[in-house]
């Protein structure tokens, strides 16, 4: 499967994901719209049967008022006065809720008001109609009530009766749109699980088709990894190889070029000797050139300046003399120290390490104690906070601490009490070192350069010949690790070493 071809099914893949998603979004919020609405038409349908149901509580209730009334007015009996009574307190109250359920419809609203007007005009009647009663004239009681009771009672049925038709006018409406909203969700929602089913297909056979995909570069990829190991496993024998070639030369270079320099060294010291004889005999000519000058010469062949000038030349290339002389013994001094160190770095690089438990306090405080008249005489102390242990070569560990608290009191700032602080902590499989000093700080553009063999930053007032740093970083690398360093000139330093915890003796090894 090429890459053009994994992108543009990984594009396919989202698109459809991205496409399934904003179905069901989509499905969702018109599916809550819909089931909303059909709630609200359902809530407006059940509205209307409440309303009906109230209008026939009300006719009831007059209904009642009036029967008790027409018992009274003919048996004169209490108890019919009393179910009138609770009728009539019943039916204004009723037609007032009759009124606040019908707030949505203004036919309703006007609706209500008249037949609030036609019962209080019935519901005096009765009261008239009981009064002749109370004053024992029931024949005009009778007469009064069936004079009065054909216009309210006609005006109650039409507004009861228009009342109804409107409500089951707005009944069938509202149940058409109650009808509607269940039928639109019912459609969405059938509609996006067909939608959403065709997806699915299309993403499993998709799916389907990149795991196949996958498993074909998945086994590409091992074979790919076999040939990888087995090229990595050559690559890592050669260069092991040549590093070690890369040592040898380097150790037998080294010692080789200290056969001519022990021959120089020794003739320069034969030089050192002979010139006392050498200008010894000089001086011994010029003193026989001074007599011979005094002895009369034909004229054109004296030069009276001769013995003089040839004392002054004497003592001069004396001088000279000595001052190369000094020259070569000082830079034979310097290259033999050179070669001393290239030849403890291939020492240290064929060296095998044997990684051991270290209790890392214990070494660094016996190297402090090591330094401590340099400590006291710098002014400068060394603090040591706990540190964890430590799985890696010993001293290996202690050539790198070594070089590190050395450097550290080496450069410390003139005049300011020097404070060296150690410290550690575990971090993912690792330790971190942290060596801070207060010293005069590194130039960020010379943090790289330090690390390098005969490579040295700053202010050149101190002995050295720019092989520490680079041995430490050699040093951190075969045991697996790194280091870097923090610092700005007249700030102090941080040098940061991270380790192994663990260190497995391997590879890193068998390299500097």
């Amino acid at each position: 499967m090429t890459l053009d071809a994994a992108r543009r099914r990984t594009l396919w893949q989202v698109a459809l994901l991205s496409a399934g998603f904003l179905v069901l979004v989509a499905i969702s919020i018109t599916s809550i719209i819909l089931v909303n609405k059909a709630r609200d038409d359902s809530r407006w349908v059940v509205h209307t049967v409440e309303v009906e149901n109230q209008i026939s509580t009300v006719l009831l209730d007059i209904r009642r008022a009036e029967s008790a009334a027409r018992g009274y007015l003919l048996t004169s009996q209490a108890k019919f006065l009393e179910e009138h009574e609770a009728a009539a307190k019943r039916i204004l109250p009723n037609i007032d809720k009759l009124a606040s359920q019908t707030t949505d419809s203004p036919v309703q609203i006007e609706n209500s008001k008249q037949l609030r007007t036609a019962a209080e005009s019935r519901l005096a009647e009765f009261s008239r109609a009981i009064d002749f009663v109370k004053r024992n004239d029931i024949p005009g009681g009778i007469d009064m009530l069936r004079d009065g009771s054909g216009a309210a009672v006609q005006r109650i049925g039409e507004v009861a009766s228009a009342m109804r038709a409107e409500e089951d006018r707005l009944f069938q409406m509202r149940t058409r749109a109650a009808d509607r909203s269940q039928t639109l969700a019912a459609v969405v929602t059938t509609a996006g699980s067909g939608l959403v089913l065709i997806l699915a297909g299309a993403s499993i056979f998709l799916v389907r088709r990149s795991t196949r995909a996958r498993d074909e570069a998945e086994q590409q990829l091992r074979d790919n990894n076999l040939n990888l190991e087995a090229t990595v496993e050559r690559r890592t024998a050669d260069l092991r190889e040549a590093n070690e070639e890369i040592q040898r030369f380097a150790y037998i270079v080294s010692h080789d070029l200290r056969s001519p320099l022990v021959n120089i060294m020794g003739f320069t010291s034969e030089l050192e000797e002979l010139r006392t004889d050498i200008f010894t005999r000089i001086a011994k000519y010029s003193r026989a050139a001074e007599a011979a000058s005094s002895v009369p010469v034909p004229i054109g062949d004296s030069n009276p300046a001769d013995a003089p000038e040839l004392q002054v030349e004497d003592k001069q290339l004396s001088q000279d003399f000595s001052e190369a002389l000094g020259f070569i013994k000082s830079s034979i001094g310097k290259m033999d120290r050179l070669i001393s160190a290239i030849l403890n770095l291939t020492r240290e690089g064929r060296r095998d390490f044997h990684p051991v438990e270290i209790d890392t306090r214990e070494l660094i405080e016996t190297i402090i104690s090591s330094v401590a008249h340099q400590a006291s005489e710098a002014n400068a102390q060394i603090r040591v906070e706990p540190l964890p242990n430590i799985v890696s070569d010993r001293l290996a560990l202690e050539q790198l601490f070594s070089n590190l608290i050395d450097n550290a009191l080496k450069y410390l700032k003139p005049g300011v009490p020097g404070d060296i602080l150690i410290k550690g902590r575990p971090k993912l499989g690792f330790v971190i070192f942290e060596i801070i000093d207060n010293g005069r700080g590194i130039d960020p553009k010379d943090h790289t350069r330090i690390f390098d063999l005969f490579r040295r930053a700053g202010l050149q007032d101190r002995q050295g010949q720019g092989i520490g740093l680079a041995h430490v970083r050699a040093l951190v690398r075969r045991m697996g690790g790194t280091i870097n360093v923090s610092s700005e000139l007249h700030t102090g330093s941080t040098f940061t070493v991270t380790l192994p915890a663990r260190w497995n003796y391997g590879i890193q090894g068998k390299e500097i």
